[in-house]
Protein backbone atom coordinates (compact mmCIF):
# COMPACT_ATOMS: atom_id res chain seq x y z
CA UNK A 1 0.00 0.00 0.00
CA UNK A 2 1.25 3.63 -0.83
CA UNK A 3 1.88 5.89 2.06
CA UNK A 4 -0.18 9.20 2.18
CA UNK A 5 3.13 10.83 1.20
CA UNK A 6 2.99 9.28 -1.87
CA UNK A 7 -0.60 9.88 -2.45
CA UNK A 8 -0.48 13.46 -1.59
CA UNK A 9 0.98 16.47 -2.81
CA UNK A 10 1.80 17.55 1.23
CA UNK A 11 1.30 15.52 4.52
CA UNK A 12 -1.93 17.47 4.97
CA UNK A 13 -4.89 16.33 7.04
CA UNK A 14 -8.16 17.26 6.85
CA UNK A 15 -9.42 17.37 10.26
CA UNK A 16 -13.18 16.52 11.00
CA UNK A 17 -15.12 18.74 13.64
CA UNK A 18 -15.49 15.05 15.38
CA UNK A 19 -11.78 14.71 15.68
CA UNK A 20 -11.19 18.30 17.02
CA UNK A 21 -13.54 18.34 19.90
CA UNK A 22 -12.26 14.50 20.57
CA UNK A 23 -8.69 16.20 21.11
CA UNK A 24 -10.23 19.29 22.76
CA UNK A 25 -12.63 17.56 25.46
CA UNK A 26 -9.80 14.90 26.31
CA UNK A 27 -11.67 11.76 25.24
CA UNK A 28 -9.94 8.40 25.24
CA UNK A 29 -9.24 8.89 21.10
CA UNK A 30 -7.16 12.12 21.52
CA UNK A 31 -3.60 10.74 21.91
CA UNK A 32 -4.44 8.28 18.85
CA UNK A 33 -5.77 11.94 17.02
CA UNK A 34 -2.54 13.69 18.05
CA UNK A 35 -0.02 11.10 17.14
CA UNK A 36 -1.74 10.61 13.68
CA UNK A 37 -1.60 14.52 12.60
CA UNK A 38 2.04 15.50 15.06
CA UNK A 39 4.07 16.83 12.15
CA UNK A 40 0.95 17.40 9.39
CA UNK A 41 -0.52 20.86 8.11
CA UNK A 42 -4.12 20.28 9.91
CA UNK A 43 -6.62 21.95 7.34
CA UNK A 44 -10.87 22.45 7.45
CA UNK A 45 -12.92 23.94 5.34
CA UNK A 46 -13.57 27.28 6.56
CA UNK A 47 -16.84 26.42 7.72
CA UNK A 48 -15.23 24.57 11.22
CA UNK A 49 -15.72 27.68 13.62
CA UNK A 50 -19.55 27.68 12.83
CA UNK A 51 -20.20 23.49 12.95
CA UNK A 52 -17.82 23.89 16.12
CA UNK A 53 -19.97 26.55 17.94
CA UNK A 54 -22.69 24.51 16.68
CA UNK A 55 -21.43 21.29 18.89
CA UNK A 56 -21.00 23.46 21.76
CA UNK A 57 -24.19 25.07 21.49
CA UNK A 58 -25.83 21.20 21.20
CA UNK A 59 -23.47 20.79 24.73
CA UNK A 60 -25.23 23.83 26.51
CA UNK A 61 -28.74 22.62 25.05
CA UNK A 62 -28.54 19.28 26.82
CA UNK A 63 -26.56 20.73 29.91
CA UNK A 64 -23.69 18.98 29.70
CA UNK A 65 -21.03 22.35 29.84
CA UNK A 66 -20.57 25.17 31.72
CA UNK A 67 -20.09 28.70 30.41
CA UNK A 68 -16.63 28.26 31.58
CA UNK A 69 -15.65 25.32 30.17
CA UNK A 70 -17.25 26.38 26.66
CA UNK A 71 -14.94 29.23 27.05
CA UNK A 72 -12.12 27.29 27.77
CA UNK A 73 -12.64 25.10 24.32
CA UNK A 74 -13.52 28.00 22.33
CA UNK A 75 -10.17 29.46 23.57
CA UNK A 76 -7.98 25.96 23.08
CA UNK A 77 -9.71 25.99 19.48
CA UNK A 78 -8.48 29.49 18.83
CA UNK A 79 -4.84 28.45 19.37
CA UNK A 80 -5.00 25.52 17.12
CA UNK A 81 -3.36 25.82 13.80
CA UNK A 82 -5.60 25.13 11.18
CA UNK A 83 -5.77 26.20 8.15
CA UNK A 84 -9.28 27.57 7.06
CA UNK A 85 -10.12 26.97 3.14
CA UNK A 86 -13.03 27.99 1.26
CA UNK A 87 -14.99 25.17 -0.98
CA UNK A 88 -17.55 25.10 -3.95
CA UNK A 89 -20.87 25.55 -2.25
CA UNK A 90 -22.35 23.96 -5.53
CA UNK A 91 -19.65 21.22 -5.24
CA UNK A 92 -20.86 20.50 -1.35
CA UNK A 93 -24.53 20.57 -3.33
CA UNK A 94 -23.88 17.54 -5.48
CA UNK A 95 -22.06 15.47 -2.40
CA UNK A 96 -25.22 16.00 -0.26
CA UNK A 97 -27.28 14.69 -3.28
CA UNK A 98 -25.28 11.80 -3.75
CA UNK A 99 -24.28 10.88 0.22
CA UNK A 100 -27.10 12.16 2.10
CA UNK A 101 -25.07 13.70 4.92
CA UNK A 102 -25.50 17.11 6.03
CA UNK A 103 -23.91 20.23 4.17
CA UNK A 104 -21.13 20.12 7.52
CA UNK A 105 -20.21 16.93 6.37
CA UNK A 106 -19.99 17.73 2.65
CA UNK A 107 -18.05 20.47 2.95
CA UNK A 108 -15.40 18.25 4.77
CA UNK A 109 -14.99 15.85 1.90
CA UNK A 110 -14.98 18.66 -0.16
CA UNK A 111 -12.40 20.17 1.11
CA UNK A 112 -10.48 16.91 1.32
CA UNK A 113 -10.74 16.96 -2.57
CA UNK A 114 -10.05 20.43 -3.26
CA UNK A 115 -6.66 19.88 -1.28
CA UNK A 116 -5.81 16.39 -2.36
CA UNK A 117 -5.64 15.24 1.63
CA UNK A 118 -6.60 12.40 3.72
CA UNK A 119 -9.00 12.93 6.23
CA UNK A 120 -9.57 12.30 9.69
CA UNK A 121 -12.94 11.79 11.44
CA UNK A 122 -14.28 9.71 13.71
CA UNK A 123 -18.09 9.17 12.16
CA UNK A 124 -18.69 6.26 10.74
CA UNK A 125 -20.87 7.47 7.89
CA UNK A 126 -18.61 10.37 6.93
CA UNK A 127 -15.96 7.86 6.55
CA UNK A 128 -17.84 5.52 4.32
CA UNK A 129 -18.73 8.59 2.60
CA UNK A 130 -15.13 9.27 2.35
CA UNK A 131 -14.34 5.76 1.01
CA UNK A 132 -17.06 5.66 -1.97
CA UNK A 133 -15.80 9.54 -3.16
CA UNK A 134 -11.69 8.13 -3.48
CA UNK A 135 -11.00 9.96 -0.38
CA UNK A 136 -8.26 8.58 1.68
CA UNK A 137 -9.42 8.54 5.77
CA UNK A 138 -6.83 8.46 8.53
CA UNK A 139 -6.65 5.56 10.82
CA UNK A 140 -5.77 6.01 14.08
CA UNK A 141 -2.70 4.55 16.05
CA UNK A 142 -3.63 2.06 18.38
Amino acid sequence: MESLVQLYDSVRIVLDTSALIAVLTGEPSAPGIVRATWGTELVAPASLPWEFGNAISQQFRRDRISLESASNLVHAFERLPIALVDVSLERAAEVVNETRLFAYDAYMLVCAEAVRAPLLTLDRRLAAAAASMGIATVELPA
